[in-house]
């Protein structure tokens, strides 16, 4: 994984960073003790050089002592310390030299020089005891004599010549003080080619890791590039191709579940659109629809104020006409007054039958029409239509011929008072157009479907209908050109609210008249309403007069 191999090639470049620190620290380090040795092996032969000359200013103090030209005590105590405290110098720094390993070829170098300072310090304190009695030589003593005790003093210790001996040293310490700034050159130079050394490994290997990640990098960034500016157009369907196992093919597989999770929920919301749209229309068709059904029904309803004021004038009209002549003149007989309001009553009540038949198609018209659902059987409904069909049957000695239902076979979800009112329209219109003494049929049946269905035909042998007038005989206010013959007054509108109560109850009603082929035989109306299921009928029974 890429974190891994930055972290890997960051810890290596810092390692070689760390150990170029160390080399750096070395470097100083042994750059510090080479100055250090060069500057010992300087002081060293400074020292010796120092204490020569020292000894050679000691020796002009004792010869002008000697001649009697001079020599302060005090200068003598000087020189003696001075070249006391050159040798202790001396002594440090050889213990400094040897600390530091300035021991020559095998150590003979540190040996010659511990064994020239042992012998140079026993000559300084016999040099020292010895000055410190001398006195101007007597004129009698030859000066030759006295200088060459005084020189066996300065230059002769242990046997050794201590002119030679300090001339050794001088030339072997600055032999060594050669060898130590050479050595310190060499460590130098060493140390200049190590840095160049390590500087150019260090940038050879960030150069190459540089090129090693910028080519393993370039092709993930640049699909990772290219993938997001797509994404970004909202082509959401594009996926990138890195199947590594890398920080950039997880990334990589990242945005791919993202595009997805975005494709699957921009679906969703074209979906959620799409369905959104079309309940808008459906909507929009449904308030178009009920915008058309409000302007059919205010149509409507003008029709119907028309209506009432065409069907109301006619009778009101009659009424006053009778009470008019009735009340014009003087006194008349009772019967005459008896006649009059008959009249008048048999007006009024053929003006409420308008008045109901007109609330009942208003109601209708503006769908208004109350039905109370509940379970009915359909007997009970039927009997009462019965009882009053044939009250109005009995004026004109017209029968009605109807099977008994036998109770709780014919069952129906609906309003009892709407079904007995819609019984008793159709049987009503079957008497009003049949003939006198005729005789309206009733016939009904089981129809085992599913749901069970209700058949019932009420069958008149009255005026019938012409075949080109049927599919009007359901429009309001139509009166064909038989029945408005047969009876002048009507409203036209007992069909068309049996029709409305039909439909309000879930069911049908078709018309059928034989006068297609011969006139004066009748009509059929057949009504049909679902039954509630698990109801069961009796066998048709045989019909007999009502």
């Amino acid at each position: 994984m890429f974190r891994k191999q930055l972290s890997w090639v960051l810890l290596f470049l810092a390692a070689c960073i760390i150990l170029q620190g160390v080399g750096a620290v070395f470097a100083l380090r042994e750059a510090e003790r080479q100055v250090v040795r060069g500057r010992i092996a300087s002081d060293i032969h400074q020292g010796f050089v120092q204490l020569s000359a020292t000894k050679q200013h000691l020796r002009a103090w004792v010869t002008q002592h000697k001649i009697g030209a001079g020599g302060n005590p005090a200068a003598r105590e000087a020189l003696l310390d001075n070249m006391q405290t050159t040798l202790a110098e001396l002594a440090m720094l050889a213990q400094t030299a040897a600390r530091l390993g300035m021991q020559g070829t095998d150590g003979e170098e540190q040996s010659e020089r511990i064994e020239a300072l042992r012998v140079l310090e026993k000559n300084v304190k016999t040099l020292g005891d010895t000055l410190k009695q001398v006195k101007p030589l007597p004129a009698e003593i030859p000066a030759r004599l006295g200088w060459d005790t005084l020189t066996e003093v300065f230059d002769r210790t242990e046997g050794r010549d201590l002119r030679q001996l300090i001339a050794q040293s001088i030339i072997r310490e600055r032999a060594a003080m050669q060898r130590e700034r050479q050595a310190a050159d060499a460590t130098l130079d060493r140390i200049h080619w190590l840095w160049i050394g390590m500087a150019l490994s260090l940038a050879l290997l960030s150069l190459g890791a540089t090129v090693y990640f910028a080519r393993a990098l370039r092709r993930p960034i640049d699909q990772l590039v290219k993938g997001a500016h797509t994404l970004r157009q909202g082509r959401l369907a594009h996926r990138i191709h890195l199947d590594g196992r890398d920080e950039f093919s997880d990334v990589a597989r990242s945005m791919n579940a993202m595009a997805a999770a975005l494709e699957k929920h921009s679906q969703q919301e074209t979906e959620q659109r799409h369905r959104l749209e079309s309940e808008v229309r459906e909507r929009t068709s449904a308030l178009h629809e009920a915008n058309k059904s409000l302007q059919l029904t205010d149509k409507r309803r003008r029709q119907l104020l028309a209506d009432i004021s065409h069907e109301l004038r006619t009778p009101t009209t009659a009424i006053r006409g009778e009470a008019e002549i009735t009340l014009r003149g003087g006194e008349r007989p009772t019967p005459e007054y008896r006649e009059a309001l008959q009249r008048i009553v048999a007006i009024s009540r053929q003006l409420g039958c308008v008045i109901d038949d007109l609330l009942a198609m208003a109601r209708s018209d503006m769908e208004t029409l109350s039905i109370v659902q509940q379970t009915v059987d359909l007997s009970e409904p039927l009997a009462d239509a019965l009882f009053q069909a044939s009250a109005l049957g009995g004026e004109k000695n017209i029968t009605i011929d109807c099977p008994p239902m036998p109770k709780g076979t014919m069952c129906v979800m609906g309003d009892a008072q709407r079904l007995s009112q819609l019984f008793l329209l159709l049987l009503d219109n079957a008497v009003r157009y049949s003939h006198a003494h005729g005789r309206v049929t009733v016939r009904w049946q089981y129809l085992e479907q599913d749901p069970p269905w209700l058949e019932l035909k009420v069958t008149d042998q009255g005026i019938g209908i012409p075949e080109e007038e049927l599919h009007q005989v359901f429009d309001r206010h139509f009166r064909g050109s038989l029945a408005r013959l047969h009876r002048a007054s009507g409203s036209g509108l007992g069909l068309p609210i049996a029709k409305a109560l039909v439909l309000s109850h879930g069911g049908s009603l078709t018309l059928q008249s034989p006068a297609n082929e011969r006139l004066g035989t009748g009509t059929c109306v057949v009504l049909q309403l679902p039954l509630l299921p698990n109801t069961g009928a009796a066998p048709l029974i045989t019909p007999s007069p009502v």
